[in-house]
């Protein structure tokens, strides 16, 4: 079924569910700003793309999607790809790609292939994600710690030497922003989970970096003042040869955004005892996509973390979502100089804990307990993941767990549980 859960929501929608909804809308938009700006800083991309992305992408998986509570966004399972394809096909090589992975998602919506979510083997999913947290956090570490470096490698292998190196232009102040940004961000989630703590957490970083009076990095003074209104709409620079040349990545994003998002529902299915739609889901994916890129934004699906915010502020419907997004929308339009003066260091903290949290570190036990062929599979899909390229260990990783679920006669995995990003 890929009828939206908004149709079937709003048939018994009442003035009590609109006024939580437009509360947990707002909330999530507080907690989905700073990381929106976060993760297009790290994908290689303007700051800006990412406020787009969150606006654009959240808008449409709202209002297409198969989930009651679903909130879309960039994520940061994306930074590694989106950082790889603007490295080597330039920005608008992403917004073709993004556009590409759009369709194949309508496509595999309309072949009903959100069910194939369970044939996926979830060392792998566990071991690129593991991996991305671990080239997130790498990539966060110069901001992190305020250290000079004029060009930082991407290969993680030449980026660690190259860091090592630059230790003594550590900047003390840099490290006192980033660790009361991370101490305030991890302190107020556990004494107020349901208050926007993000954002309280990255301003007051960025205003002691601000009332310092030293040189620390903010988004304007790297980036340049913030937008304050949407670009028009436009399609990229499409040639048959571009199209072939960027069709591997499109097929990457595409996996990344449809098994992203399926597990994302999974998750907040458990939460609110429902049941979401995958083909709605997944469709909904592609047309996000598709107006993500027409907008110049980046690819977009389904995140657990502002779901779960979504929930546990109250969220009932795609409204909320809906109203995300506008909130959003809104405070670019009147806060765009503001949020340029949030501090690198601080939102370099966020990242470091984003990818903490993506790697999981309470079921590391677990995989420890795991069979030997499961271990080596997700440890093969970690390895090739941070030191050759997300793409051949999504496809290595994949083609070894079906050869060994096939040689073992396995069923399909239960659902797995998408971790926190």
């Amino acid at each position: 079924m890929r009828q939206p859960k908004l149709i079937t929501t709003i048939q018994s929608y009442s003035k009590e569910l609109f006024i939580a909804d437009i509360l947990a809308g707002i909330t999530v938009a507080m907690v989905a700003l700073p990381l929106s700006l976060a993760i297009a800083i790290a994908s290689g991309a303007d700051p800006a793309r990412g406020l787009v992305t969150a606006i654009v992408g959240g808008f449409f998986i709202s209002l297409l999607g198969g989930s009651r509570v679903q909130i879309g966004g960039p994520t940061g399972a994306f930074i590694v790809v989106v950082f790889s394809v603007i490295a080597d096909h330039g920005y608008d090589g992403l917004v073709l790609a993004t556009l590409i992975a759009g369709i194949i998602l309508l496509v595999a919506g309309y072949f009903r292939a959100g069910n194939l979510i369970a044939y996926v083997p979830e060392p792998v999913v566990s071991g690129f994600t593991i991996g991305i947290g671990i080239i997130i956090a790498t990539s966060q570490l110069k901001d992190f710690f305020g250290l000079s470096v004029e060009h930082l490698p991407a290969d993680f292998l030449e980026k660690i030497p190259a860091l090592w190196h630059a230790r003594e232009s550590l900047n003390l102040l840099a490290v006192l922003v980033a660790a009361v940004t991370l101490v305030l961000i991890i302190g107020l989630r556990r004494l107020a989970p349901k208050f926007p703590g993000l954002i309280v957490a990255v301003g007051v970083g960025s205003l002691i970096a601000l009332f310092a009076g030293a040189s620390i990095d903010t988004i304007v003074s790297r980036f340049g003042a913030l937008p304050n209104h949407l670009p028009v709409p436009s399609l990229p620079h499409i040639t048959v040869a571009r199209i072939i040349e960027l069709i591997p990545s499109a097929i990457v994003i595409a996996f990344l955004a449809g098994v992203e998002s399926l597990l994302s529902a999974m998750v907040a299915d458990k939460m609110i005892a429902g049941q979401h739609r995958p083909n709605a889901e997944v469709t909904a994916q592609g047309f996000a996509n598709i107006a993500s890129s027409l907008f110049g934004g980046m690819p977009v699906t389904g995140a657990i973390a502002r779901t779960a915010t979504n929930i546990k502020a109250g969220g009932k419907t795609p409204i909320a979502g809906i109203v995300h997004a506008i909130t959003i929308l809104l405070v670019m339009i009147v806060a765009a100089p503001l949020a340029g003066f949030l501090a690198m260091p601080a939102l370099a903290a966020l990242l470091i804990l984003t990818a903490w949290n993506m790697s999981e570190p309470e079921k590391w036990g677990g995989y420890m307990r795991q069979s030997p062929p499961d271990k080596a599979l997700l440890l093969i899909t970690l390895v090739l993941t941070v030191v050759v390229d997300l793409s051949v260990a999504i496809g290595v990783g994949v083609a070894l767990g079906l050869a060994i679920r096939l040689r073992n006669k396995k069923r399909p995995p239960k659902p797995w549980h998408t971790p926190d990003v």
